[in-house]
């Protein structure tokens, strides 16, 4: 679990931007978008390579902050990986902006480039440069066309995603 701590703080330390070219969601809600996102595909990272079943739950903590959960299944070591962080919006509390840490200091940027507005069930989320791409649902799976089409608007905006891992939710957490 050290290691996958301090290689996630290693790769987004001081990471706080936005990519040319990405515009963060307007008119967020952060209260809508708290509870547990499904990791549904994502960029290779060795902070999560090999894992599987990966969620990431956020909860308001008393001081405003964001408390986050990421959990995934680490297929090769059949094993739970967990690690707790920090996230807190950047810029306006109304725009998909956020800084997560997992360790002090260090933040990385989190921005939600896409967002289902009427349900909040599907995000498409970057890093601070185009390396990093996730995309999250509200359940371990979502729909084809939806799915597709968040590819296709990462796709346009510059992302590799011939490269994307899609992520079995097959281990269900203790």
């Amino acid at each position: 679990m050290r290691k996958f701590t301090l290689l996630f703080v290693l790769v987004l330390a001081g990471c706080v931007g936005i990519p040319e070219g990405i515009t963060p969601v307007e008119n967020f809600q952060l209260e809508r978008y708290l509870g547990t996102w499904y990791e549904i595909a994502r960029l290779d990272h060795s902070f999560e390579r090999g894992m599987t079943s990966v969620t990431a739950d956020y909860s308001l903590r008393a001081d405003g902050s964001i408390r986050v959960i990421n959990r995934g299944y680490a297929a090769e070591e059949k094993r739970w990986k967990e690690i707790e962080g920090t996230a807190k919006m950047v810029d306006h509390p109304d725009l998909g902006f956020l800084k997560v840490s997992f360790f002090g200091p260090f933040y990385g940027s989190y921005v939600i480039v896409e967002l289902d507005r009427s349900e909040y069930s599907y995000a498409l989320v970057c890093g601070p440069n185009r390396s990093y791409l996730w995309i999250l649902a509200r359940a371990p799976r979502l729909p084809n066309d939806i799915t597709r089409h968040l590819v296709e608007t990462a796709k346009n905006l510059g992302f590799q995603t011939g490269k994307l891992i899609y992520v079995r939710h097959d281990e269900k957490p203790p």
